[in-house]
């Protein structure tokens, strides 16, 4: 292998750096020790050594990270940008923001449009619902910050080597990491259908951060191309850095520090630094996503710290609980602050999910805590990161306790339940179902069963378990249709005529492409099924449309038959233009029902759904409660405010970017919108989406 054509070693050697195979895995590393015989991973190194004995020469508070990175990386020629909400409307593929890349995708990967800034700095709140059960025990986080490094440039511009120097230029200067305390691993990382090498950066023991170089496409076939534009995708988990250079036993200590003392003190849980420094190298063994058996996990890890089983989970898991606390109450505060809203569908579910899990373990031990003021102060403690968080926390907190309400409620309707259920066989698909349908946790059942002898087997991810079944799978964008005709890369797209005058009902066009009863012309009055609002009808040199749809930058007709026209003939279309004007009016009238809600309800309301047809339109929208009569009253009173406003409507097209810069991600009210430039339908002061 040639490590110098996929990575930067030519920096890496400069620096001192030499490369070693691990004795252990395998694994080819880059130290500055001749000596070395194993690579940076714990298991391969010797579990985590920097508890206690931290080689950073900085002592870095969590708020004061994003400060120092991002101070060294503007002087490094990095543009450090705010980050985007972690509800990602634009991606049509993700309910939320997984990653900071995913806050670039699909658009800025894939070269269509420009990003805010380049090369750039964000400090990118994320959620993954994977680890929920690991959670208070292994270190793992459902909401944490990425920081990220990011560049996209054409391939002449790429520059790993400039890239690996300016990441340690932070390593040594932001963290004050000696590199002589840093191993360097070579990897491949792979994901979204693209693929790169990586370096990933250890010091020991701990992974600290990766830089990935992402420079491939897969294909469907399982082949490598060259990506046009290539990209610098470097992630560190900001909650790791503070929790390194202190040394601290437990990254939770390390990240919400005022909201764990204050915690710890309403609770009188206890906190031992010595134990949880033996703990802590242990506490992978008990990962819910990686081993089977749990139990046999906790007699492992017990035995190895010289306790029972019982005598460990009494000391780790209250303290696990109010981590669970403290941290899922942090996700639920940005997450709601951002558009998202606790709910029974989709990814939502999920924060019902980690919601009522804090909620359960505060029922569980009896403790005094209340979620919206946990909440409170979190914002204040990440306010010189996210001020953004403090605008919107009394209505997060009013959410919050009808939450509260619903998830008492649930309690007492499922009491009379449990007798009868403890009857038969639990398996797991029974204990999900349970916990969908009816909100039963399967800890209750698990705990009723023991006082009649009986024991349920929970698994340890059962959470995972439940956040996998909602996770959002991979769904077209709003304006799109799932079609795969087989459209000739030599086709230029269609220039949609109704965006320059809706009013226009007929026009002239040349047939570019027809495939069985559809027709692609080179341009067309005729709307697409698009953000809700059904198809214009009407005919083309008399063959009538039955059904207009997008694919990709085409706009393709659906004939009734079999069209006697040919591609190079001119064709005349005809819209019916009655229908038209209804649909329109109907997508409007949607638009100032949802302004009106926002205005009545709050900022937590979002269009979660429309649909226009001829003779009426319905909308969709998310709250945390059935409406009453008064309010829709409300809502019909504001939106009738809007009519007699008489408000001119401003159609324009904008650049992605500067749409986004300009009104904000609230644009994507309707779903994601692909294109470089959108067509922004601006109500003034009342509401703007793309």
């Amino acid at each position: 292998m040639r490590p110098e054509e996929f990575f930067p070693i030519k920096i890496l050697k400069e620096k001192g750096f030499i490369r070693g195979k691990c004795q252990k895995c395998g694994r080819y590393f880059w130290n500055q020790s001749h000596e070395a015989k194993t690579c940076g991973d714990p298991a391969c190194s010797g579990g985590f050594r920097f508890i206690g004995d931290s080689p950073a020469k900085k002592k870095l508070d969590y708020t004061e990270v994003w400060k120092a990175f991002s101070t060294i990386h503007k002087k490094l020629g990095y543009t450090p940008i705010k980050r985007y909400p972690v509800v990602a409307r634009w991606n049509p593929t993700v309910d939320f923001t997984i990653a900071d890349i995913a806050a670039f995708q699909p658009y800025v990967v894939s070269g269509e449009i420009a990003p805010p800034a380049n090369p750039l700095v964000i400090p990118q709140f994320c959620l993954r619902f994977g680890d929920i059960d690991n959670v208070g025990i292994t270190g793992h986080h459902v909401g944490f910050v990425m920081m990220g490094e990011k560049e996209f440039v054409p391939p002449a511009q790429y520059n790993v080597e400039r890239y690996m120097n300016d990441h340690l230029t932070w390593l040594q200067e932001g963290m004050g990491l000696p590199l002589k305390e840093l191993t360097v691993h070579e990897d491949v990382w792979a994901g979204g259908g693209n693929l790169g090498p990586c370096m990933e950066f250890f010091s020991r023991g701990l992974e600290i951060s990766n830089q990935v170089y992402m420079q491939y496409e897969i294909t469907p076939e399982g082949h490598l191309h060259e990506l046009k534009l290539k990209v610098l995708d470097m992630g560190q988990g900001m909650e790791r850095v503070p929790w390194f250079t202190q040394g601290k036993a437990s990254i939770y200590e390390t990240s919400f520090p005022p909201i764990i003392k204050k915690l710890r003190e309403l609770t009188g849980v206890q906190y031992d630094e010595k134990f949880m420094s033996k703990f802590t190298p242990l506490a992978p063994y008990l990962n819910t996503g990686e081993v089977t058996d749990i139990p046999a996990a906790w007699k492992h890890v017990a035995k190895e710290l010289k306790m029972t089983v019982k005598e460990l989970q009494d000391k780790v898991l209250p303290l696990a609980a109010l981590y669970s606390v403290a941290e899922h109450t942090r996700a639920l505060l940005v997450a709601i602050n951002d558009g998202g809203l606790p709910s029974n569908v989709g990814g939502m579910y999920n924060l019902r999910v980690i919601l009522r899990r804090a909620l359960s373990f505060i029922d569980k031990y009896g403790w005094k805590l209340e979620l919206p003021e946990i909440c409170a102060w979190h914002a204040d403690y990440l306010e010189p990161i996210f001020p953004e968080l403090q605008e919107n926390l009394q209505n997060i907190q009013e959410i919050l306790n009808v939450e509260k309400k619903k998830y008492e409620a649930t309690k007492q309707k499922t009491a009379s339940m449990i007798p009868r259920l403890l009857e038969k066989n639990l398996s797991t698909d029974d204990l999900i179902t349970l916990y969908d349908s009816q909100g039963i946790s399967p800890e209750l059942l698990k705990d009723e069963a023991a006082k009649q002898g009986k024991d349920i087997i929970v698994p340890g991810d059962f959470y995972g378990l439940v956040a996998a079944k909602h996770e959002k799978k991979e769904q077209e964008a709003a304006t799109e249709k799932k079609v795969n005709l087989p459209i000739p890369l030599s086709i230029p797209p269609t220039h949609a005529l109704y965006y320059d005058d809706y009013t226009k009902a007929s026009f002239d066009a040349t047939v570019l492409e027809i495939v069985d009863n559809n027709v692609i012309l080179d341009k067309t009055c005729f709307y697409p099924t698009s953000g809700g609002q059904l198809t214009d009808h009407g005919t083309l040199n008399g063959t009538k449309i039955t059904e207009v749809y997008k694919q990709g930058p085409y706009i393709v007709h659906v004939c009734s038959e079999k069209p006697k026209f040919h591609a190079g003939d001119k064709v005349h279309g005809e819209i019916d233009f009655t229908r038209r004007l209804q649909l329109a009016q109907h997508h409007t009238a949607t638009h100032m029902v949802n302004a009106a809600a926002r205005i009545v309800l709050g900022p937590h309301v979002n269009q979660a759904g429309a649909k226009k047809d001829v003779d009426k339109a319905h909308i969709d929208i998310t709250h945390y409660e059935s409406l009453t009569d008064e309010q829709l009253e409300k809502i019909e009173l504001e939106a009738n405010k809007i009519v007699t406003k008489g408000v001119k409507t401003e159609l324009t097209f904008l650049p992605r970017a500067d749409a986004e810069k300009k009104y904000g991600m609230a644009i994507y009210q309707g779903g994601a919108v692909p294109g470089k430039e959108l067509r922004i339908v601006n109500i003034p002061g009342v509401d703007v989406e793309a």
